[in-house]
């Protein structure tokens, strides 16, 4: 396992990687167990929590230059393939990273300053589903040459009434790329409130 982060905490990951520029990110979650009572009878039996994990390739001034920078579910690739999301799991269940994604740090274009990773809840509004239904969630760097884990980041806040999670942020320093472990709920609902609310999110959160 790679070093343990707690929120607010950074690391170069190049510091112990010289030269690391293929990794892996990836973000895991498992569903509340339901435990019947009130819970039980106001959804009829435990409801797939779709939590859709997605990267915002961001410029230094912390916005979008392009739709195309915003990774998803609905736009898989980056356009030069320097950002890869390997594809959406509707529930949660499966063992290990729920979601991952590629990045080739030295493909990612010289307009991109940071890579935002967020993760947020489908239809959350109508399925009255909050981050309080979701556990053991975690998001991970990987060196892909070598397979090991270069940092972890483990979410351990109450995120109940929270519809989306500022994850964490991979941000440029000099030569070198360092990881921020963020762990911030958030309001929005859906990823166009994400990108309305871009600034005041780097304003609260510092990312």
């Amino acid at each position: 396992m790679g070093i343990s982060l707690a929120k607010g905490q950074n690391i170069d990951l190049r510091k112990s990687n010289p030269g690391l520029s293929s990794i892996m990110i990836g973000l895991c979650w498992d569903p509340v167990e339901s435990r019947g009572g009130f819970f039980k009878s106001l959804f009829g039996s435990q409801q797939n929590v779709d939590c859709d994990a997605s990267v915002f390739m961001l410029n230094s001034q912390g916005k979008l230059e392009s739709n195309k920078d915003l990774i998803y579910f609905g736009n898989l690739k980056s356009e030069n393939n320097a950002v890869v999301h390997t594809g959406d799991n509707l529930t949660g269940d499966a063992d290990g990273d729920d979601e991952q994604i590629l990045v080739n740090l030295d493909r990612v274009p010289d307009h991109v300053n940071k890579l935002l990773f967020v993760v947020n809840i489908y239809n959350c509004v109508d399925r009255k589903q909050h981050f309080g239904m979701i556990q053991n969630a975690f998001i991970r760097v990987v060196d892909t040459i070598n397979e090991k884990e270069v940092v972890r980041y483990n979410l351990s806040d109450d995120y109940s009434s929270k519809t989306a999670l500022v994850v964490g942020t991979i941000y440029r320093q000099g030569d070198t790329w360092k990881f921020s472990a963020v762990g911030e709920g958030t309001n929005d609902t859906c990823l166009k409130d994400v990108i309305a609310n871009l600034a005041r999110i780097e304003c609260a959160y510092g990312v």
